[in-house]
């Protein structure tokens, strides 16, 4: 749902940038082939009003959907599972918190055992397993360096630092391999 929202804010976004560029380039194209023939518009004070209101509500256009989203990532309501996810320098562990002693470490596949269809550098010996249509917190950690955790499609990517416990809600409502 968050990267949902997120695709379709890009969206909002770029419909609004679009305008502007074509809006600034229509006047461009005018002020070249055309003659200024009413010079006592540029010094009117309601056409400075016009473009001192005008770009701050275009602002507040894309300011307020930007800080539902902000706010939408931030929230957690009670989670149906917690998965805490270890950086190591080659590897993570995971560890369901919810059952006791349910932890694997999960290594990237070498290059040599990759199957037709696999891809390198994303393939995994140990992959995690999570309910669909359930959020599950995301407790993300590291032992050595800083690592990031990432699972673009569902919208989220959270840093790992070694001493600092980051959370993150994540929520996948299709089947599939992520």
């Amino acid at each position: 749902p968050i990267m949902e929202e997120l695709i379709a804010f890009h969206d909002h976004a770029l419909m609004i940038i679009f305008l502007i560029s074509s809006l600034v380039l229509y006047i461009i194209s005018l002020m070249l082939t055309t003659k200024l023939t009413h010079t006592s518009t540029m010094n009117a004070q309601e056409i400075e009003m016009i473009w001192t209101i005008l770009p701050a509500m275009i602002l507040i256009m894309i300011a307020l959907p930007s800080l539902r989203i902000l706010y939408m990532t931030d929230e957690f309501n009670k989670p149906y599972l917690t998965l805490k996810a270890i950086g190591h320098q080659w590897y993570w562990s995971y560890e369901y918190s919810d059952y006791e002693d349910l932890a694997f470490d999960s290594y990237i596949m070498p290059t040599y055992f990759l199957e037709p269809g696999e891809f390198r550098l994303l393939e995994v010996d140990n992959r995690t397993t999570l309910p669909m249509e359930a959020d599950i917190r995301m407790l993300i950690s590291s032992q050595d360096v800083l690592h990031s955790w990432a699972v673009p499609s569902l919208g989220v990517k959270t840093d790992a630092i070694p001493g600092r416990l980051n959370q993150a809600m994540v929520a996948s409502m299709r089947p599939g391999l992520y």
